[in-house]
């Protein structure tokens, strides 16, 4: 027993036993114990000398709480810490983006050129700018999520692609005999699409899929057995909540939070996103 522990003790003060230290990062789900609140990080800043972070539930709305003590994450104690500093900028040629090109220093975005990138959904849409994000933005090239493929056809057709407006289109489970191959040969075979439409795509289900698994600490993706939404049956695999559209938002985010450059995701999406960008910004 330790005597030096009697007496008058601040039994608000953080336990002796030290805890991890997680610098905070966007998209990270915690949960503030005093609270309960649960949410996923959308924004850092620094206020008054010290750090808020805010923390956006299922429901969308957001809520702010000081960084340190008293925040669980995926249901640990941890001390939340400013974001970890940036690399100092190395000398031209020495920098290096999340997709692994070589950083533009000093380079303001450019003005967003006609053309397009089209993904079929939010979660792919910002998969692919979290990678490829400062690269598309010294090229003016906009990243656009379509909510689904079923009607690619008219939308093309309202895009009017031509010389200088070019698009390139990215689409889950693009395999032979599919679904989505009928409706991208029609696609390309409509006025205008030779030469200004490429229309690529990867074989997996969903792009959740394109990360690769020891990513996630993890062998392999989870087998979903046909007639369980794919999303929902990851979840439910991963012991995550999995009810709601708010569940299923929080847990890409999860995921999401995971990658840090092109070496966490699967080459065949890489190869993908690598030749659209090559085709809209080559002459």
């Amino acid at each position: 027993m330790s005597y030096q522990n009697w007496g008058p003790q601040d039994l608000s003060a953080p336990a002796k036993a030290e805890l991890p230290e997680v610098p905070v990062e966007r998209g990270m789900v915690l949960e503030d114990v005093q609270s309960g609140w649960v949410g996923a990080v959308t924004r850092v800043e620094k206020s008054g000398g010290m750090y808020v972070v805010a923390l956006e539930d299922r429901r969308g709305k957001s809520r702010s709480f000081r960084l340190g003590f008293g925040f669980l994450l995926e249901g640990s104690p941890i001390r939340l810490m400013p974001p970890a500093p940036r690399p100092a900028h190395t000398p031209a040629g020495g920098g290096r983006t999340a997709s692994g090109s070589l950083r533009v220093e000093g380079q303001r975005a450019q003005v967003a050129k006609a053309s397009r990138i089209w993904v079929e959904g939010k979660h792919d849409a910002e998969l692919v700018e979290k990678v490829w994000g400062d690269d598309l933005r010294v090229e003016g090239i906009v990243v656009e999520p379509l909510h689904g493929i079923d009607d690619l056809t008219a939308a093309v057709a309202a895009f009017r692609p031509g010389p200088g407006r070019r698009l390139g289109v990215l689409v889950d489970h693009l395999v032979p005999d599919s679904k989505e191959s009928r409706i991208a040969d029609a696609v390309m075979a409509s006025p205008g699409a030779a030469g200004n439409v490429l229309i690529v795509g990867h074989p997996y289900v969903d792009v959740w899929q394109a990360i690769r698994p020891a990513v996630l600490g993890i062998e392999k993706w989870p087998v979903i057995p046909r007639g369980v939404d794919w999303k929902t049956g990851i979840l439910t695999a991963f012991g995550w909540p999995h009810s709601t559209k708010e569940d299923i938002g929080l847990g890409w985010q999860k995921l999401l939070g995971a990658v840090r450059t092109y070496a966490d995701l699967e080459a065949s999406l890489l190869g993908r996103v690598e030749e659209v960008i090559d085709f809209l910004t080559v002459p």
